[in-house]
């Protein structure tokens, strides 16, 4: 497998396993399924392995636990994460330290190489309009983030529960770019990395996502970047395989993808595999975090990679679609400002 550099760090694998599939966020699968296809990825040649105790109440990171015990494969490398709120203000330290310590006892390992803040970065005086709940326990301003989160993050380095620290860059674009920028800044953030440019359910805010900037202004400030939502939840695949609502971002997302699938009817390509190949090669991104469940998807997938880049005819059809316009934020102010 191609492996890259992973910003500053060190070399990673072109592809990443994620934890959402292990702990059944994407469908069912058994715990025998889910060992098996962590045993299958590393020994194909993935050497990062992303989890978070929110995949499956825990379920994903007790996957990788129990498949490799207190004998992690040398040069596996193991990223976790952490979401904190409004709510969590009076103790932000306490909870992410509490948080990292609780997952190393799952996986049996000393040290997380990467710990992620899984929440919403944002100015101060933003207010989510569209799910103003989510700030009490996903959204950390951008004064917390500065004086509470990042000076955490740096003493759990200190103490050797992790050895860098990372962002989710599904936030507010002008957050995430500014934290980007930051010093300390994160070693590395996870950036959505599809043909439609879309975070799908993961959008709280109601500015456009912009992950292309993101990812750029990522590279031109040497932080690693870890590609999400390859196809997006589902939607650039054949068919969702799991219940959603008629009006689920999701299941929209699919709706819009129509266009896509078409083409890739006519190539005689499966959509998700074509999605892979595509989101692989965007430029900037140093790993693709897979979302697959078992087997015979990650061998789908495994062997994508192992092909190549997309051909070059073939991204010109896709960009041609359009899918990744997105339509700016009207203002809310007479006088033009948003």
């Amino acid at each position: 497998m191609e492996m890259r550099k992973l910003g500053k760090l060190w070399p990673v694998s072109a592809l990443t396993l994620g934890g959402g599939g292990l702990g059944q966020i994407w469908g069912e699968t058994s715990r025998e399924e889910a060992v098996a296809t962590l045993r299958l990825a590393v020994e194909r040649g993935i050497t990062l392995i992303d989890l978070a105790p929110l995949y499956g109440r825990g379920e994903a990171e007790a996957v990788a636990g129990e498949t490799f015990g207190a004998g992690w494969p040398e040069g596996v490398r193991v990223t976790t994460k952490c979401m904190v709120g409004q709510r969590h203000l009076a103790g932000i330290a306490g909870r992410l330290e509490k948080s990292v310590v609780r997952s190393l006892a799952t996986l049996k390992r000393e040290q997380a190489d990467i710990f992620i803040l899984h929440s919403n970065i944002c100015p101060d005086d933003y207010v989510y309009e569209r799910d103003p709940v989510f700030e009490d326990y996903g959204v950390v301003r951008r004064s917390a983030f500065v004086n509470e989160v990042v000076p955490a993050f740096e003493a759990l380095k200190g103490k050797g529960l992790i050895g860098n620290w990372g962002i989710t860059g599904t936030g507010l674009p002008r957050s995430i770019m500014d934290a980007l920028r930051g010093a300390p800044k994160p070693a590395v953030v996870q950036a959505v990395t599809n043909l439609l440019d879309s975070p799908g359910g993961m959008r709280r805010y109601e500015e456009p996502p912009e992950p292309r900037n993101i990812i750029r202004t990522a590279k031109n400030n040497d932080v690693g970047v870890m590609g999400i939502r390859a196809v997006q939840a589902g939607a650039l695949t054949v068919a969702i395989d799991r219940p959603l609502a008629a009006d689920d971002p999701e299941v929209r997302d699919y709706e819009k993808a129509a266009p896509f699938r078409a083409l890739c009817r006519d190539l005689g390509e499966d959509p998700a595999i074509v999605a892979h190949r595509y989101a692989l090669h965007m430029p900037g991104v140093d790993t693709l975090v897979l979302g697959v469940k078992n087997r015979a998807e990650l061998i789908a997938i495994l062997d994508a990679e192992a092909h190549g880049p997309l051909e070059e005819e073939t991204r010109k059809r896709i960009d041609a679609l359009r899918l990744n316009f997105q339509m700016p934020r009207m203002p809310i102010d007479g006088d033009g400002t948003l």
